[in-house]
C-alpha cells in the first residue's frame, strides 16, 4: 500500500515548490567515508518524494554524497531543490566555497545558496562591506550559478532579525521547535518579519540534536509541531532510511498539530527551554 504524497508549498516568493519535509544535511550526511549509508538515506528520501535537499560546505562529505547521486541520475537532480551554504564573510572565500560546492555536488548551479550561521551584528558589516561575502553571493546569482540567496542563523534571534531586514535574501533558515515556542525571538519575531518580506521560511533544529526527544517529546510530535508553525518546510537530518520514511509518513498522514496540541507541547518543554535551545549559546 502506497503512502499518500508528501504535502508541498511554495517557498516564499521564489516561485519554487518544495515538500514540507526536507532532508537535512546532518545525520549520516555529516560524516566521511559512509557512502553506502548516505546513498541509502538519499535514495529513501527520493523514493518518499522529498524535494528539498539540504547541505553545507561545512558539513563533512554531505555535498559529495549528494554529488554521487546527482551525477548518476540527472533526472532526479532536475526534480529536486538542492541547497548549500557558505560561512565565509569575505567575497574571495565565498567564491572558493561555491566553486568547491559545485564541484562536489557535480552540478553547474544550485537552487539556494545560504549565508551560513550569522551570529553577531558585526558579521553583517563584514558581509556587506566592499569585498564582503554578499558581493560573491549577488555575483553568483547574476551569473546563474545560484538561483536564490538565503541566510541562516540559530544563535541570536535579534541578529537574525537584523539580517532578514537588511540583507537582500529570499529565504531564512532558523530553529523551529517547542523550546523556541517557550522563548521569544525566532518564532515570534523573525518568522513574522520574513513573511512580511515574502521570504521563504525553513525550519531546522526540529529535534534539537535529540535533546528534545530525550526531554520526552516524540519525533512525530516534534515534526508536527514544526509543521504547525508558519514555515514552508522542516528539514531533518536522518541516519537511516527508516527515519526518512517515518518523517515522510508523519508529514503526509498526520500533518500539523492543532494549536491546542502545540501549546500543550510548549508547556511541557517550558521549564527546560533555555537548556534545550543549546544552540543559542550562553545566556
Amino acid at each position: 500500500m502506497h503512502s499518500p504524497p508528501l504535502p508541498t508549498c511554495l517557498l516564499g516568493s521564489t516561485g519554487r515548490t518544495v515538500t514540507r519535509f526536507g532532508l537535512g544535511g546532518e545525520g549520516v550526511l555529516r560524516t566521511q567515508g559512509c557512502e553506502a549509508e548516505a546513498d541509502r538515506v538519499i535514495d529513501a528520501a527520493l523514493a518518499a518524494g522529498v524535494s528539498y535537499f539540504d547541505s553545507a560546505h561545512a558539513y563533512a562529505d554531505s555535498e559529495a554524497y549528494y554529488g554521487r547521486r546527482w551525477a548518476s541520475d540527472p533526472e532526479a537532480r532536475a526534480r529536486v531543490f538542492i541547497t548549500s551554504k557558505s560561512a565565509c564573510r569575505d567575497a574571495a572565500g565565498a567564491r572558493r566555497d561555491l566553486a568547491l560546492t559545485l564541484q562536489r555536488l557535480r552540478v553547474d548551479h544550485i537552487d539556494l545558496w545560504q549565508i551560513h550561521d550569522v551570529r553577531k551584528v558585526g558579521e553583517l558589516a563584514q558581509l556587506t562591506r566592499p569585498g564582503g561575502a554578499l558581493e560573491a553571493f549577488l555575483e553568483a546569482k547574476a551569473a546563474g550559478k545560484v538561483r536564490h540567496i538565503g541566510v541562516t542563523g540559530h544563535h541570536d534571534p535579534d541578529v537574525l532579525l537584523k539580517a532578514v531586514r537588511e540583507l537582500p535574501v529570499e529565504t531564512v533558515l532558523l530553529p523551529v521547535n517547542p523550546a523556541e515556542g517557550a522563548l521569544s525571538g525566532f518564532l515570534s519575531a523573525v518568522i513574522p518579519e520574513a513573511r512580511r518580506r515574502k521570504m521563504g521560511v525553513i525550519g531546522m533544529k526540529v529535534f534539537g540534536q535529540g535533546m528534545l526527544l530525550d526531554a520526552g517529546a516524540s519525533a512525530a510530535e516534534l515534526l508536527r509541531y514544526a509543521l504547525a508553525q508558519d514555515i514552508d518546510t522542516a528539514i531533518i537530518g536522518c541516519s537511516t532510511p527508516d527515519e526518512v520514511r517515518e518523517n515522510a509518513r508523519v508529514a503526509a498522514t498526520e500533518g500539523p498539530m492543532s494549536q491546542p496540541e502545540a501549546h500543550a507541547l510548549v508547556e511541557r518543554m517550558r521549564r527546560r527551554a533555555r537548556q534545550l535551545a543549546y544552540y543559542r549559546g550562553v545566556y
